[in-house]
């Protein structure tokens, strides 16, 4: 696997920055359509990555990422480390029926729009899920 590190010198990027940092870093490495296979948040900043009950959180990411087709490790300073391989060539299953909603208290969900229905921007219970660590941003 090859390695990547971008110098980040600063506050913690957050995710989302961090994120589009190493897909971009990827396109810099002849990846054409990179995707993220698994990740890693530095714990002293305060906040757990998803991991597995008996898994080692400092290295099943690394793990998993690599054995599912991750070929580009990129560290975004020390405090995000991405898995990335390229869907470039995998099929896509069309349109998904999920659409990501926020409430009047600023929390995001992940809706399922056949229950919660295009017209309503309120999250519904029935229709909804909470976004966290373990679900996946659909934008």
């Amino acid at each position: 696997m090859r390695n990547v590190h971008i110098d980040y010198h600063g506050p913690d990027p957050g995710f989302q920055a961090a994120s589009l940092l190493a897909k971009d870093a990827a396109k810099d490495n002849q990846m054409k359509d990179p995707t993220i296979m698994a990740w890693h948040r530095n714990s002293r900043l305060g906040a757990t990555t998803p991991f597995y009950d008996g898994a080692n959180p400092d290295t099943w990411w690394e793990k998993y990422g690599e054995g599912n087709g991750g070929r580009l490790e990129v560290s975004i300073g020390d405090d995000y480390q991405f898995i990335m391989m390229d869907a470039r060539g995998f099929e896509t299953v069309g349109d998904i029926p999920l659409r990501n909603l926020t409430d009047s208290d600023g929390n995001q969900y992940v809706c399922y729009t056949p229950l919660q229905g295009r017209d309503s921007s309120v999250p519904r219970q029935e229709a909804c899920t909470l976004l966290d660590d373990w679900l996946a941003d659909q934008y």
